[in-house]
């Protein structure tokens, strides 16, 4: 359901009168807010019906970070549903004037290394060899279902034009699915420069769904419980095992489409529990719905998703809407983002500038008229002093769903890698410098799953120039030496100068070339500036995903006795193992690596248990 739209001279005046009657009445009693409407009913489009095999194929492929470029972000890395579906992790991005911790700056979120057209790595000018910062906070994924336009400037749009083909896929209603298929082609966010929708589908057709996941919830692990791959849940989704841009948009829209938090105190109070609300988130209830607060974050969805600009910075910094509508009248406009659930966030606004509710509160009575080119004639709006700490609490807990909070479901996630310790890993010991006393570093972010095509090891900070190898082995280094390391084909390194060398070396992972679960690397530069002519990286640890060794059994990170239980039933039970253990693989009872999972592998799982 979508409010009617008004033309911009009826709404500025509608908000020019109640700022007066605002203004007027702060000093009298106030009368009691006519009831909100209810919450609306989602309504998906219909080239898009809701199905819910296509809701857990979007779940599976939100949170699953190979549907990025280097196996390290998914759309729910930054949309994460215990925050509000925003971003937990901050990362700073210098923004226009290129230098860090100056007003501008944006508090977004951290993406991939930015990496050229064939993936490999590439010296961005602003992050270096660092994860790119986005250069607007993350938008709340929740309630998105119910905008027209989508994004902090709406370029989400209504209309869904397939990515692939050009052709409209979804007249109207729509904006979900445009959004969803934008960040896995941004070069900052999840994708490699000039990637094409062909990589992206022929990578998920060769893919282990949610390989790098763990903790997986009932309705996912349930999914896959007997293994599926892609072409399998897009068949059980589409009707064939085709995988398309549309396809993957579609799923994720619909998975979003069900995430509506909608069961809040406010949300009971509303229905007639008058203990839902303490008596002083009530008056803060009263306080918000008589100010001008009310009308562009209006109940029950909090926002009327209009474009709104309040003056936080220059327009000539971000001019936001009039980007996607090229009208100067939408300058420095951003979309108003809904309360429900806002006490779960981190940071507030587009460029994530305040990082609590006082500081917002204050920012709108106080610090609105700094840059008022086109901004809105509701501003500035004081709430009363006394009542402030009210609101606050209303906001903060009367709005809270608290299946959001708890992340219970339909709000629950797996557990991505990227929330794990770093695999692969940096072991301690330093390297051996080269020119200028510095020692080469090592990119070591891409994680080592077995079936990940886009694997790659980079190395910086070294000679410019210069050949550089990238030794592996299979045994635990010692004394800082790689033992019996296999050496790559050398690599040109880019950059000049000493420090200045940066390259990338890139294999897929599969069961062929990798036997072992463990792995060592470290990078070799030829330097005559270094002893006996070769600069060293630090050594890095590879622990193949999944983890296939060890007698772990029930993958709970340890061995011990609780393991003995699930390699019986994976051996007598495979389908009540993988039922029981959706976080192990089937293979993992195959001790002896010989393809086969029987009584032989008992005695190499012995073995294994008793290292």
């Amino acid at each position: 359901m979508r409010a009617r739209p008004r033309s911009t001279t009826a709404w500025c005046l509608s908000i020019s009168i109640l700022s007066v009657l605002w203004g007027s009445s702060r000093g009298l009693a106030q009368q009691p807010p006519p009831p909100p409407p209810p919450f609306p009913d989602v309504t998906a489009p219909p080239e898009n019906p809701i199905t819910e095999q296509k809701r857990i194929l979007g779940k599976i492929l939100f949170f699953d970070e190979q549907l990025s470029s280097d196996n390290t972000v998914a759309c729910g890395t930054c949309h994460r549903p215990g925050f509000n579906g925003t971003d937990s992790r901050i990362g700073r991005n210098p923004h226009t004037d290129g230098i860090l911790n100056t007003p501008d700056d944006i508090l977004g979120s951290p993406g991939i290394i930015r990496s050229d057209a064939s993936n490999r790595y590439f010296r961005d000018s602003v992050f270096g060899l660092a994860p790119q910062i986005g250069s607007r906070a993350a938008n709340p994924n929740l309630m998105a279902m119910f905008a027209t336009d989508i994004f902090w400037d709406g370029r989400a749009r209504t209309t869904f034009i397939d990515p692939e083909t050009n052709l409209v896929a979804i007249a109207s209603g729509g904006a979900l699915e445009s959004q969803a298929v934008a960040p896995v082609m941004n070069s900052a966010e999840m994708a490699h420069d000039s990637r094409a929708w062909s990589e992206v589908t022929s990578k998920l057709a060769q893919a282990t769904p949610l390989i790098l996941a763990t903790n997986l919830p009932p309705d996912i692990a349930a999914a896959l419980a007997f293994g599926p791959s892609y072409p399998d849940l897009f068949t059980s989704a589409f009707g064939d095992a085709t995988i398309t841009a549309q396809r993957i948009a579609f799923s994720i829209a619909t998975y979003e489409r069900t995430l509506t938090p909608n069961q809040t105190p406010w949300d009971s109070f509303r229905a007639g529990n008058q203990n839902a609300l303490t008596q002083g988130q009530i008056q803060g209830l009263n306080t918000f719905q008589g100010s001008p607060c009310a009308i562009c974050h209006a109940p029950p969805l909090f926002t009327n998703n209009t474009f709104q600009n309040i003056g936080l910075r220059p327009i000539a910094e971000d001019n936001g809407r009039q980007t996607v509508t090229g009208n100067f009248a939408n300058r420095g406009q951003f979309k108003v983002p809904t309360l429900r659930n806002i006490g779960l966030k981190q940071t507030f606004m587009h460029n994530g500038q305040f990082n609590n509710l006082n500081q917002v509160i204050g920012f709108y009575a106080n610090g609105a008229g700094q840059f008022p080119d086109n901004r809105s004639p509701i501003l500035p709006v004081a709430l009363p002093p006394p009542t402030i700490p009210a609101v606050i609490d209303f906001l903060t807990n009367g709005l809270r769903d608290p299946r959001v909070a708890n992340q219970q479901f339909p709000f629950d996630h797996p557990t991505l890698n990227s929330e794990l310790p770093p695999n692969p890993s940096i072991m301690t010991g330093t390297g051996v410098a080269g020119s200028g006393g510095i020692v080469p570093t090592m990119i070591a972010t891409s994680p080592p799953n077995r079936g990940n095509i886009d694997f790659k090891i980079g190395v910086n900070n070294a000679l410019g120039g210069a050949a550089a190898v990238l030794a592996i082995s299979s045994q635990p280094p010692v004394s800082g030496q790689l033992l019996n390391p296999v050496l790559s084909d050398p690599i040109a390194l880019n950059g000049t100068g000493n420090g200045q060398g940066y390259g990338t070396w890139q294999s897929p992972i599969t069961q062929a070339n990798v036997d072992s679960c463990d792995l060592y690397a470290q990078w070799q530069v030829t330097d005559p500036a270094a002893p006996n002519g070769v600069a060293r990286s630090p050594i890095a640890h590879l622990r193949m995903i999944p983890y296939v060794c060890g007698g772990d059994m029930n993958c709970d990170g340890l061995v011990n006795g609780l393991d003995v239980a699930a390699f019986v039933q994976a051996l007598m039970d495979p389908a009540g193992y993988a039922t029981d253990h959706p976080d192990c693989n089937a293979a993992h009872a195959d001790m002896n690596g010989d393809n086969l999972i029987n009584v032989v592998d008992v005695a190499s799982f012995v073995a294994k248990a008793l290292q």
